[in-house]
């Protein structure tokens, strides 16, 4: 047998009228967390009983109404776990818990046993329904498989009865294992066969796993509105999604799953499951938001919430994890930069309108992550993005036609190094380029020597440094700019001021101004920089910084 003939492509289900692809999602589902069973028992060290709580705590910080808190009858630790929740009445009014159980017996009667106290418990029974379990693991037919599960149903209603549990303070959840792997009337069958079983009014929850993500997500949201025409009683069912992502599709098809007739869905915070783990509740709460529905879950300090699972899971959050990765808002691209940077210049002058930056696709500062690592800068950056550094970190707004001189700089750097620049890297090469040349002149201090009142023109002393040696300069002009450049033209030749812009850095009493000055010089033209808390001392330093360029370069 070739490799190609090791596999068959998934067989769908003919769904020529399927309506779901016409629709849109509207509001949150229901929410059900199972990092502490489903997210616990694919860690390499499990949750001890005290990050159980802590974590059980977070989850209803968070929000979430129902919480999956363990499989009791599966290890010592999981029930003291349940039972602890229970005695120490740590579970809120509104907070429903869920406990998994295996139809066996003495499973279920442990199960039950454990969870004896709490006030409302949903009671999540399954067993594995495949076409491949049934042939290679339990070795049945249909018939079997639905014996089973109903089996399941009347040891539930037998261990309530013995234990004394009110009939209306347990949920039944139904889920055939494997569903995407088991033949759609047989899925059929055999859940309609459970809800017969259970009999009565109260609403039951017949969960539809994608327990291996087998299929493409519309094949998932074929098989998800085909069970929800056919399943009985449907005003009594909750139908519930629990999507794992070994085709990396989990979060669409679970998505797909809500247009198609669900309205619950079961995962984890980050994604956190059995092999490639289960749906991520973080990203598709925040897909929401996007969206403009509220998700009903506090997930908006995300960073925090990254930190509290890498610490307990000891699984670090991918730096492109979708919202929550150190990189999903961070560009490297030229023409990504200038595009984020020209578009939080819109949107500030525009802030009434929808949220549109180019290439975020949310609001960082809406789940707590900081603007400062947005734009990050190496050899394939481009301008806009080592301008918007400047302005948003340090107060300097570059004048658009400076942008390629000193973007120059830091490529050279970039490119030198082979490294990522930083923004502290950054600034520095400003200074260095910029705020800290003083070779040849360095501008000590001015004064006005006599002030004309019949024209206004100031007579100013100019005291420089040239190469170590002090020189004072006296110019004549219509104000402190022209007279320095008056009294520099007498010692260098004649120049040109093509550009001149200045701005505060800071708002208040001790912001300092920041001037930017083009000059040309014998054919040859670049910037200047000068910051200082006076505005005319700040000029001039902009004016000897680009004099200074220019004359290195006549050397």
């Amino acid at each position: 047998m070739t490799k190609k003939q090791k596999y068959h492509p998934f067989k769908g289900i003919a769904l020529e009228d399927r309506t779901w692809p016409n629709k849109q999602l509207t509001k949150a589902p229901r929410w059900c967390s199972v990092d502490l069973r489903d997210g616990n028992q694919a860690l390499i060290n499990p949750l001890t009983l005290e990050q159980k709580l802590r974590l059980f705590d977070h989850l209803v910080q968070i929000g979430f109404k129902e919480i999956e808190v363990g499989f009791p009858a599966a290890a010592d630790i999981e029930y003291q776990f349940v039972r602890t929740l229970i005695e120490e009445n740590r579970i809120p009014e509104d907070v429903t818990i869920q406990v998994l159980t295996q139809a066996r017996k003495e499973q279920i009667n442990q199960t039950l046993t454990c969870v004896k106290g709490a006030k409302q418990v949903i009671v999540h029974l399954y067993n594995a329904t495949s076409t491949a379990q049934r042939k290679m693991v339990f070795k049945t037919d249909i018939q079997g498989i639905t014996s089973i599960a109903t089996q399941g149903i009347v040891w539930i209603k037998d261990a309530i009865k013995a234990q004394g549990i009110a009939e209306n303070s347990i949920l039944l959840e139904y889920s055939p294992e494997s569903f995407t792997g088991t033949e759609p009337e047989l899925a059929l069958a055999v859940c309609s066969a459970v809800i017969k079983a259970w009999g009565g009014k109260d609403p039951i929850i017949i969960n539809l796993p994608a327990t291996v993500e087998l299929c493409m997500p519309n094949q998932y949201a074929d098989l998800i509105e085909w069970m929800h025409r056919h399943l009985p009683e449907k005003d009594r069912l909750v139908i519930s999604l629990h999507t794992h992502n070994d085709r990396g599709t989990g979060l669409a098809a679970s998505e797909l799953g809500l247009l198609a007739g669900a309205s619950r869905v079961e995962g984890t915070l980050f994604g956190n499951g059995e092999r490639t783990g289960n749906v991520d509740l973080v990203t598709m709460a925040l897909n929401l938001y996007t969206q403009g529905i509220d998700p009903k879950l506090d997930i908006y300090n995300i960073d925090e919430l990254s930190d509290l699972m890498e610490n307990l899971t000891e699984i670090p959050t991918h730096a492109r994890h979708p919202y929550a990765g150190e990189l999903v808002f961070t560009a490297f691209s030229g023409s990504h930069q200038d595009a984020i940077n020209k578009g939080f210049s819109y949107y500030k002058e525009h802030p009434k309108e929808y949220w549109d930056v180019p290439y975020l696709p949310i609001d960082p500062n809406d789940i707590g992550r900081s603007y400062k690592a947005m734009i990050r800068i190496n050899s394939q950056s481009g301008k806009g993005g080592i301008a918007y550094i400047l302005d948003h970190l340090y107060g300097c707004q570059l004048p658009k036609d400076m942008h390629p001189e000193f973007s120059a700089y830091v490529q050279a750097f970039s490119e030198k190094t082979k490294k990522e620049v930083s923004a502290n890297q950054l600034w520095n090469l400003f200074e260095q380029h910029y705020l800290s040349l003083k070779t040849p002149l360095e501008f000590i201090n001015y004064r006005a020597k006599k002030e004309d009142d019949s024209n206004s023109d100031i007579d100013m002393i100019l005291e420089l440094n040239d190469k170590n040696q002090s020189l004072s300069l006296e110019g004549l002009g219509n104000g402190p700019i022209d007279a320095a450049k008056h009294a520099l033209e007498k010692h260098i030749g004649p120049f040109k001021i093509e550009h001149f812009v200045s701005h505060s850095r800071e708002k208040g009493s001790g912001s300092e101004a920041v001037s930017y000055m083009k000059l040309k010089f014998k054919n040859k033209s670049h910037y200047g920089v000068g910051i200082d808390t006076n505005t005319n001392n700040s000029a001039i330093k902009a004016l000897i910084c680009a004099l200074n360029h220019l004359l290195s370069d006549s050397l």
